[in-house]
Order: C-alpha cells, then sequence, then structure tokens
C-alpha cells in the first residue's frame, strides 16, 4: 500500500483499507515517506517501511520519485509481494510502474493498482506538463479505479486514457463511530447555542471564507457557533474574515486535531462550501455521526450527499442559499429526521461493503489470465 502519510482522505482510506485487509489475515506493507497518521501502533500483519528522502547536493530538490521506486522494488524483493495498490497517479503510480519495468527484467510480474482521489487529477491535469507522466502511470496499471463518477469522468476527459477505469467509492468504518456519544460541547456552546463544523486542509479549493460568510449570514437568523477545523494556506485569510464580520468570538480555529471525529461528534451541522470535491471523505463522516451536511453541488459530493434526504446543496459560491439551508436543517422539526437520514446514508458507504470490491480487483490482477 502506497500512499500519503497525511490527514487527506487518500491517506485515511488507504490506511483503513490495509488495516482491514490485515485484520483478515492478509500481509499488508506500507512504503512512504512517513508513518501514515491512522496507523496507529503495533497491529499482526501489518508493516511499515520508510522512503528516505536522498539530500544529494547535485539536486535543488530530492528526487522522491525515484527513492520511492526504489524502495518498492527493495520491499517487493525481500517480502515477496504479490501486488501494489498506490494512492495517486503521481508520484505514487508512474514510481510502482517503474518499479514494475525493473522487476519484469528479474522475471517478476508486479500487479499495479492505481487508486485516484483527484487532486492528481483535477488539479495537476490542467497543467499540461504532466500529462504524459499522468497519462502513461493510469494506462501502464494493471487496474485503475476513482472514487466516484465525477472524478472518472474528469479523467477521461483531461488525460488520453485508454484503460477502463472503475468507480470504488470511499468509505467509512462504522466501529469508529461507536464510542462517540457523551463529548462535552458547552465549552463552546454555553447558552446552549447550535454548533457547526468544517473541517479542511484550508487550501483555496476549499472556500474557507464562505464558510465564514455563510456563518455569518446564519448567525443573523440563528444562535450558532462554529468549529474550524484544520490548518493551511487561507486560515488567515478565514480568520480575517471573520474578523470584519463581526463573528470572531463566535468562531474557533482549533488547528488540526489528531481526532477530527471528536469534533463532528458534538456538531448539529457541516458545512462543506468547496469548489472541487472528488468525493468528499469529510462530509461522509460528518453523516457517520449522524450530522446533515450543507455542501455544494461540485464535483462527487452529489454522489455521497442525496439532497433533502441526508444534507443540502448549493451552487458553488452561493452563501446566501446555503445559509437558508443551514437555517432549515438546524429547526427542531427538520434536524432529527435529517439526522438519522445522514447516518442511514453513511453506512451504505461501510467498508464491509466497499472492500469486496477491491478484493475483486485484486484477485483480477492476480489471476494468470492477466498476468499473460
Amino acid at each position: 500500500m502506497v500512499c500519503y502519510p497525511t490527514f487527506g482522505g487518500s491517506g485515511v482510506v488507504a490506511t483503513e483499507l490495509g488495516k482491514a485487509l490485515a485484520h483478515l489475515g492478509h500481509e499488508v506493507h506500507f512504503i512512504t515517506y512517513d508513518q501514515p497518521v491512522r496507523l496507529g501502533s503495533f497491529r499482526p500483519n501489518v508493516f511499515y517501511h520508510e522512503v528516505q528522502i536522498s539530500q544529494y547536493p547535485l539536486f535543488d530538490y530530492p528526487p522522491y520519485e525515484l527513492v520511492l521506486a526504489s524502495k518498492m522494488v527493495e520491499v517487493v524483493r525481500q517480502q515477496n509481494l504479490d501486488l501494489l495498490h498506490v494512492h495517486y497517479a503521481i508520484p505514487h503510480a508512474s514510481s510502482a510502474n517503474m518499479a514494475k519495468r525493473i522487476l519484469a527484467d528479474e522475471g517478476r510480474h508486479l500487479p499495479v493498482v492505481t487508486t485516484l482521489h483527484g487532486t492528481d487529477i483535477t488539479l495537476l491535469g490542467k497543467d499540461p506538463g504532466f500529462e504524459p507522466v499522468i497519462s502513461f502511470a493510469i494506462n501502464q496499471s494493471d487496474a485503475v479505479t476513482a472514487v466516484s463518477t465525477s472524478l472518472r469522468s474528469d479523467t477521461y476527459k483531461l488525460f488520453g486514457i485508454n484503460k477502463d477505469i472503475e468507480v470504488v467509492p470511499n468509505f467509512i468504518c462504522p466501529r469508529h463511530f461507536e464510542d462517540l456519544n457523551g463529548q462535552d460541547r458547552r465549552e463552546f456552546t454555553p447558552a446552549g447555542e447550535r454548533l457547526l463544523c468544517h473541517i479542511s486542509n484550508f487550501r483555496p479549493v476549499k472556500r474557507v471564507q464562505d464558510v465564514i460568510r455563510t456563518f455569518a449570514l446564519l448567525g443573523e437568523r440563528t444562535p450558532v457557533k462554529l468549529l474550524m477545523v484544520g490548518d493551511g494556506p487561507d486560515r488567515s485569510a478565514a480568520e480575517r474574515e471573520a474578523r470584519e464580520l463581526g463573528v470572531s468570538n463566535d468562531v474557533f480555529f482549533l488547528g488540526k486535531l489528531k481526532n477530527p471525529l471528536e469534533a463532528l461528534a458534538i456538531s448539529d451541522l457541516f458545512l462543506l462550501p468547496s469548489e472541487s470535491e472528488s468525493f468528499g471523505l469529510a462530509a461522509l463522516e460528518a453523516m457517520a455521526c449522524g450530522v446533515p451536511v450543507v455542501a455544494t453541488e461540485a464535483g462527487g459530493l452529489p454522489e455521497v450527499i442525496r439532497h433533502g434526504v441526508s444534507g443540502m446543496l448549493s451552487p458553488i459560491g452561493d452563501v446566501a442559499q446555503m445559509a437558508k439551508h443551514a437555517e432549515f436543517l438546524l429547526k427542531e422539526e427538520n434536524h432529527h429526521r435529517f439526522k438519522t437520514q445522514a447516518r442511514d446514508r453513511a453506512h451504505s458507504f461501510s467498508i464491509d461493503l466497499i472492500m469486496p470490491e477491491y478484493m475483486r480487483i485484486y484477485n483480477e490482477v492476480l489471476s494468470p489470465e492477466a498476468a499473460d
């Protein structure tokens, strides 16, 4: 399993998938530059291999793709791996296919399964300098999956792909949401206000200033507080927006949390006004906590959030409509129903339903017919 070891959706999904496979008795090796944040402590059948980045004076930037490919070759040889499942086209799939070529010269067939999560397509895909490498990495993979129909369509539109791309959505592990009840929220809502939440990496694509604007409009009609979880380049702009709109005393910027589910568990509503979302794992996790979502009609979000059932969707940038949706969902006569429906919708993305799809793909690429 090759992924970014971060709080992002791809790292979370890859790590949880690997842990679930290990629980079934499969041997899983994580190959990345740091221990994945969701990996936790020692567990049977799970191994971590650190990619140590070379600091060679000739290079202005460390050649991570090369040392990652070399590490893959090393681990495959030593551990006799059956396949590589890589998350993101570059640098992971491109490195994996380099490793695959090296091992092929030794007479070893190493299948590569590539999962596309979004940023490698929707952001890097707009840079023509990356197109040949991304197209090659995808086309040379033995199997390719995308986390939403929207992302699959974007991939075919932006790249020269001659490979079938199968949609396998992201998932939740229901047991992670079983012990989240009973958190104390009084510190944030001393007068019994409704509590809203936003979780992201605060990049421009997340439109965090729209979170503040929506919250400010809602606050004119409903007593509310807001938890802003995460950090990134637009945090300062969001803090400034809160001050300028006079709501800074009602907004709590918590930074990165080791377990953001604890913030979701005490929230009444989740805001996600993104400009682009290939899937929206944060929205899915909110729903799994029984928290309805107000989001934009961006990318894969309509595939996760059922409008009028588990949340409400608005056009990108329409903060007035998002505030109206939020006010509607927070009304006592609506909120309990939407909480239940959000949780029910999230359970349709349980890992128990999604993992068999990955197992089927693994078996297909490992079949003798695939090797031929």
